[in-house]
């Protein structure tokens, strides 16, 4: 808009500024358009004024001003490709101001059927759009066949791209908005899936890596020493960090999250920073970001990998100094926050592709830590299915479910490229699927199952298949003791506690010691009693 159009109505420059900014309240988009419809009729004359939506090649009519709007224009929808003026429109994001003769050559009006318009009235048509989106189109008509003049059209348009900025910051704050919901909602899952206690998976598992890694995590945890987690998707690294969080001195301060892939690249800098009041369109009040927020306590940096290169250099002054500048201020604030970074990324990978700063790569893995994929740790699957299979309970009410000697092998044959968060699923699928309270080899489907050659042995509710005739029949103490010694390998050696040999088997485990003494069983080599603890 021309700076001596914009001097002539000074009033645009207020009523736009304050359309942005409801644009950031609670009021809603609603709301917004309906204001912005009031405002339109102090500056332009008109007889309907109607804001369009663009969804799906459809233009939906939310709302409408003047002497003929009315119930059926504010029901109105229209298919895009019907009006190549509208079309056109948004195509070239300039306003549009009909004359008699482009009625008279048949574009057609789109209010065909709700309103009786004379041909060849006054019809303006304003696209909304702001940045690489275009939400819809403002249509302004008059009874009278009298062009609207073209700095009244300059005027409209400027209103037009204010509307739609707006608009955008809505859209904006809704996803910043519902990230934030999201956020919340799944710390929430996270604590109901592991009881309030992230380092009770850690602690459960037999397998020497993940014995150490829980050694290590919590001699880390002692200090403020930034910890990089590593691993593939679906490993557990948030609730590693978690119980990093939990085993330190800052258990009793905030535990704060950001996921840097699921934040727009645009907002990111105001999510971990914050912001002042007029930094940006839509920045109506001051606002903490993550690291504000995390003051006293730990800020998981979740997916760093993914962090846009231009925010990396302040993130690593942030690190190295303990103070940063919220968005817009030149105010310095410092924060006591412990950071923890986690990504299932390759960053070396990352710096030699000039994605990722080698600097900041030193500064965040001071200690780094590997969560293994479930694949290397199938000795830990006994006490992991019995782990979140309690947790599921408390969701599904399906008490007491257990997985059989087979069941145990179909898993422990499964690469889980999804580990974890695949394991869940797998348990919970096969638990929907089961009338009893066993899941046998038989209850769980693996897509993409990837299975290596293990023997499943046979079980009492399963039918084995029969011997060839001729064929050597062993011992039922020879089966017996085949079918232990298969049972103590899985569960490497444990016979008491959940997920031990004897709760497997469905035994005391005193029955079980005396059964493994008659049949010859010694402890397992390479296993202690100290595992049975």
């Amino acid at each position: 808009m021309p700076d001596e159009l914009m001097g002539r109505h000074p009033e645009v420059t207020q009523d736009a500024r304050e359309l942005v900014e409801l644009a950031t309240t609670e009021e809603g988009v609603g709301e917004l358009l309906r204001r912005g419809l009031d405002w339109l009729t102090r500056v332009v004359p008109f007889d309907l004024a109607t804001l369009f939506l663009l969804k799906e090649g459809k233009l939906e009519a939310v709302a409408a001003r003047g002497p003929l709007a009315n119930q059926a224009v504010r029901k109105h929808s229209l298919q895009l490709s019907d009006f190549p003026s509208l079309k056109q429109a948004l195509e070239t994001r300039r306003a549009r101001a009909f004359t008699e003769e482009d009625h008279s050559h048949g574009d057609g009006d789109p209010f065909d059927g709700v309103l009786d318009l004379p041909v060849g009235h006054a019809c303006m048509v304003v696209p909304l759009c702001a940045g690489e989106r275009c939400y819809g189109v403002l249509t302004l008509d008059r009874a009278q066949c009298e062009t609207y003049a073209q700095p009244v059209v300059d005027l409209v348009e400027v209103y037009g791209q204010m509307l739609a900025t707006a608009l955008q910051s809505a859209e904006q704050r809704a996803v910043v908005e519902r990230l934030h919901r999201q956020d919340h909602e799944h710390a929430k899952l996270l604590e109901s899936q592991l009881g309030g206690d992230s380092e009770g998976i850690l602690e459960s598992s037999l397998s020497p890596v993940m014995r150490d890694l829980s050694r290590r995590a919590r001699q880390v945890a002692e200090t403020d020493t930034p910890v990089l987690i590593t691993g593939e998707t679906g490993t557990g690294k948030e609730r590693l960090a978690r119980a990093i969080h939990r085993w330190s001195s800052r258990a009793d301060q905030p535990f704060v999250s950001l996921n840097c892939a699921a934040i727009p690249a645009g907002l990111l800098e105001s999510e971990l920073f914050g912001h002042v009041k007029g930094a940006f369109t839509g920045a109506n009040r001051d606002r903490a970001g993550r690291f504000q927020m995390a003051h006293g306590g730990t800020l998981l940096l979740d997916e760093i990998g993914e962090l846009p290169v231009e925010l990396q250099a302040k993130l690593l002054r942030a690190l190295q100094e303990k103070t940063f500048e919220p968005v817009g201020s030149d105010k310095t604030v410092r924060a006591d926050v412990r950071i923890l970074a986690a990504t299932h990324v390759d960053l070396h990978q990352a710096i030699a592709q000039k994605r990722f700063r080698e600097d900041l790569f030193y500064r965040l893995s001071v200690f780094p830590l590997r969560l293994p994929p479930l694949r290397e740790r199938r000795e830990d699957l006994p006490q992991l299915t019995v782990f979140l299979l309690e947790e599921q309970a408390k969701r599904t009410g399906r008490r007491g479910m257990r997985v059989t000697a087979s069941g145990l092998a179909r898993l422990a044959a499964y690469d889980w490229p999804g580990n974890l968060r695949e394991l869940a699923n797998a348990l919970e699928r096969a638990t929907i699927l089961t009338r009893g309270q066993e899941l046998t080899a038989q209850s769980f489907d693996l897509p993409g199952e990837r299975a290596r050659e293990v023997p499943v042995p046979a079980t009492v509710e399963e039918t084995p298949a029969p011997l060839p005739a001729g064929a050597k029949v062993p011992t039922l103490a020879a089966v017996q003791r085949e079918h232990i010694l298969r049972v103590l390998t899985l569960t490497r050696g444990r016979v008491y506690g959940e997920g031990g040999a004897a709760a497997l088997l469905g035994l005391k485990p005193s029955t079980l010691q005396s059964r493994m003494k008659k049949l010859g069983i010694a402890r397992l080599e390479g296993f202690t009693a100290a595992e049975d603890a």
